[in-house]
């Protein structure tokens, strides 16, 4: 039986599907990240620009003000003998002019600015140079005009500084009109880049589409039509490996599967005796895909989050839930392994629903190594957290119990304060979980009723579960078992 053409195939299987989606995924991290950092780095350059270029000016507009008023008015002051040369403010004043131009100075980085704002720091240094002389002249008591005359000297010398530095701000802002057009130039280049990045983008992103796809669907076609081939009875079709890791055990394990389905009819023909208890079984078992395929998606997403170390917590826990589900084929397991077994299904639940879910395993060490019908809590478990925690508000508590009671007893008790039951709702699956209910109408409660019915087929009719609910406060579902019990098996 042939499905697919190889050759055609090959084409798009060049490597595992993860590490093609990784790739793809760097590409795209890659394109993204240089698009981003050439503008932080532009913004950054034109902001620090522009920073210089408005304190500059602001700088410059407080020095004209001092030039223009205050060191006028401070020598006439003088002059005119309202103030004392020793009172005076004046060498203040020109210290201030100096250190402004400084400090332009030393933030400008245009040369013909530079060289604007030597010319006014000469002039300040001609300025301090009359100020000097008035100085001198006030101690030697010279004529009125003499001063006089000194005071229009520095007003020349201001009036000059002032034009020098209302040339410097003109100059700087030319300057920022040039970083205004580099600016202008710098977004005309990433927005080129962003087009090209985007083309380039959308060509990395269908390009691994169709590959991923044509990788998946192939083999899932092949392994669909394989199933239905079997379904129709044909035992004896098999599927060609698709050569992809993540595939290659699946259509592995559908060619054994199809290669022991023969046996295992064999085998239950034999075991026509025990068909409630095999019935029970496939009840069982129809639950375990739903936890399969959440469990897969999650360590998926946890994957491509990059969370490595949850990532090997879930998969460690995913397989010791399904070492001990299997058991060697044996229906009986000690204690201390069921409750492993609720462990490892609680860890893979508590990284699932983190935000919502605590729980609690108290055990007693008495009871290590006594035999109990295996996967008799798990479903209790489960139906704690999905009818009962996730349907109310904020976080939920969930604690197992098993210990010995009075050494005739092993009590077992799952117990959540999750939403809980209505008590027509607890009406309800109490009927179903009765002799008198029709397995065909369930109505959610499949975890429940298995467990209720293994119970009973295992051990004797008087063994059932016990359920305390109240609606708002949560729900408590155990059961006891004879402590002695034996069940006819070996410990695994």
């Amino acid at each position: 039986m042939k499905f697919y053409n190889p050759r055609r195939l090959l084409r798009f299987q060049k490597g595992s599907i993860k590490k093609r989606l990784q790739l793809s995924y760097i590409y795209i991290v890659v394109l993204m990240v240089i698009p981003m950092m050439y503008s932080i780095s532009v913004s950054s350059i034109h902001t620090s620009q522009y920073d210089r270029i408005i304190t500059n000016v602001s700088r410059a507009n407080r020095i004209i003000q001092t030039v223009k008023v205050d060191i006028s008015d401070e020598i006439w002051d003088i002059v005119a003998g309202k103030k004392t040369f020793e009172e005076g403010n004046q060498y203040e004043i020109v210290n201030s002019i100096k250190t402004g131009i400084s400090e332009m100075m030393a933030s400008t980085e245009n040369e013909n600015n530079r060289n604007v704002l030597e010319v006014a720091s000469r002039a300040v240094n001609t300025l301090e140079k009359y100020v000097n002389i008035l100085g001198t002249q006030i101690e030697q008591n010279a004529a009125v005009s003499e001063n006089e005359q000194i005071l229009e000297e520095v007003r020349g010398v201001a009036s000059l500084i002032y034009d020098i530095l209302q040339n410097f701000i003109v100059a700087e802002i030319e300057t920022s009109a040039m970083t205004n057009e580099s600016i202008k130039h710098s977004f005309r280049m990433l927005a080129v880049i962003q087009i090209v990045i985007i083309f380039v983008m959308l060509a990395v992103a269908v390009y691994t589409s169709i590959s991923v796809s044509e990788s998946i669907r192939r083999p899932i076609s092949d392994m669909e039509t394989l199933s239905s081939l079997i379904a129709e009875g044909q035992l004896d079709a098999r599927t060609k490996l698709p050569h992809v890791p993540e595939l290659d055990q699946l259509s592995e394990n559908l060619n054994i599967m199809a290669g022991k389905i023969q046996e295992l009819i064999d085998e239950n023909i034999k075991e026509q005796q025990n068909l409630q208890k095999a019935e029970m079984k496939t009840l069982q078992a129809q639950i375990t895909p739903h936890f399969l395929y959440n469990t897969l998606d999650t360590i998926i997403w946890l994957a491509e989050s990059e969370k490595k170390d949850e990532v090997i917590e879930i998969t460690k826990a995913f397989s010791n839930f399904f070492r001990i589900s299997l058991s060697k084929g044996h229906e009986w397991i000690p204690i201390e392994q069921e409750l492993d077994h609720v462990q490892s299904y609680l860890t893979i639940q508590k990284i699932r629903y983190r935000d919502i879910l605590d729980y609690e395993i108290n055990f007693d060490n008495n009871l290590k190594g006594r035999q109990v019908l295996k996967l008799i809590l798990q479903p209790l478990v489960e139906n704690a957290i999905y009818h009962g925690i996730k349907n109310k508000r904020g976080r939920g508590k969930l604690t197992v119990t098993a210990k010995l009671i009075e050494d005739d007893y092993i009590y077992f008790c799952v117990q959540d304060n999750g939403i809980g039951f209505t008590e027509e709702r607890l009406n309800d699956v109490l009927f179903e979980l009765s002799d008198n209910a029709d397995p065909e109408n369930l109505k959610s409660i499949y975890g429940l009723y298995n467990v209720n019915k293994r119970l009973k087929l295992y051990y004797d009719m008087s063994v059932s579960l016990f359920i305390d609910s109240e609606y708002g406060k949560g729900t408590s579902v155990s059961f006891k078992i004879p402590s002695k019990f034996f069940s006819g098996e070996e410990s695994v």
